[in-house]
C-alpha cells in the first residue's frame, strides 16, 4: 500500500552572514516524512536542527533546495497562501506554551478552529475529544495560570492538534517540564500517533524523549550522519540512541 507523502525535502541548504563571511548551518539535507511517521531530529548544539524547523514550519527560508509540503513547494507560493498553508496544514507545539492568560483551557484549545470559521457546536465536540485523549477533560474551564506546566503543555499540544494539520512540529516540547509531566505529554503523542490522528516531527536533545518516536535522525555539522528506526520496544531504541549519541560526542543539550 502506497504512504502519503506529507513532506518531502530536497537538498537544503542554509547559509547566514554576507560580504566575504558565510557561514552555511544546513549543508543538503534530503529527507521524507510520509503520514503517521513520528521523526525525532536531534543533534549536538549548533548542528542546525532548530534551523532544519525553523525552515520546514516557514518562519524561515533556505538559501539552496525545495521544500514539499502536502505537494506543494512553499518556496514558491505567495505570502497569502503561505498563511494559508500554516493555518491548515500545519499544527506547532512549542516549549513555552504560548496559551493566552485571558482565556479559558478550552477557548485556546479551540481557538485554531474558531479562526477557522467553525461553529460553535464543532468547536466544543473537538475540543472535548482531544481534551478526554490528553487527560484534561476536567480542567477546561480553568484559565493557564490554573493549570501546571505540563497541563498547559498538553493543552497546547491539543491545540495543535484540533484542526486535523498534515504535520505536527514539536520544537522541544519538554523542554519546561518536569520528567512526570514529560513523560505524560510524551505517552499522549505516542497515542495521537499510534491511533492516526497525527504525524509528529519533534525538535529534541534528550534521547528519553526522542525515545517515543518511530525514527531518529541524527543531524551533525548541517548534515544528516544516521537515522535509527524504532524496531522493538522503546527501551531499547532510547538504548541505541544512547549508543549513538556517545559514538558521535558532541553537546547535545
Amino acid at each position: 500500500m502506497n504512504r502519503k507523502k506529507v513532506l518531502e525535502i530536497k537538498n537544503l541548504v542554509k547559509n547566514y552572514g554576507t560580504n566575504g563571511f558565510c557561514a552555511t548551518v544546513l549543508k543538503g539535507i534530503d529527507l521524507e516524512i510520509y503520514k503517521n511517521d513520528f521523526i525525532a531530529v536531534m543533534g549536538p548544539s549548533g548542528s542546525g536542527k532548530t534551523t532544519l524547523l525553523n525552515i520546514l514550519s516557514t518562519i524561515d527560508k533556505p538559501t539552496q533546495g525545495q521544500v514539499m509540503l502536502d505537494g506543494v513547494d512553499i518556496g514558491k507560493v505567495s505570502n497569502r497562501d503561505l498563511s494559508k498553508i500554516r493555518r491548515d496544514k500545519i499544527g506547532f507545539i512549542f516549549q513555552d506554551y504560548n496559551l493566552l492568560d485571558t482565556m479559558t483551557l478550552q477557548d485556546n484549545i479551540a481557538l485554531p478552529l474558531s479562526l477557522n470559521g467553525s461553529g460553535g457546536a464543532q468547536c466544543i465536540k473537538k475540543t472535548e475529544m482531544f481534551a478526554d485523549m490528553f487527560g484534561l477533560k476536567g480542567h477546561l474551564k480553568k484559565y493557564p495560570y490554573q493549570l501546571s506546566g505540563g497541563q498547559k503543555q498538553r493543552g497546547a499540544a491539543c491545540r495543535a492538534l484540533i484542526t486535523d494539520p498534515e504535520i505536527i512540529f514539536a520544537d522541544e516540547p519538554t523542554g519546561a517540564l518536569d520528567s512526570r509531566s514529560s513523560k505524560d505529554l510524551l505517552e499522549c503523542l505516542k497515542m495521537v500517533n499510534d491511533s492516526g490522528k497525527a504525524t509528529i516531527l519533534m525538535v529534541t536533545h534528550d534521547a528519553f524523549s526522542a525515545s517515543y518516536a518511530k525514527d531518529a535522525y541524527i543531524l551533525s555539522d548541517g548534515q544528516i550522519r544516521c537515522r535509527i528506526s524504532r524496531c522493538e520496544g522503546r527501551k531499547e531504541f532510547y538504548d541505541k540512541i544512547i549508543d549513538m549519541q556517545a559514538s558521535m560526542g558532541g553537546d547535545f543539550s
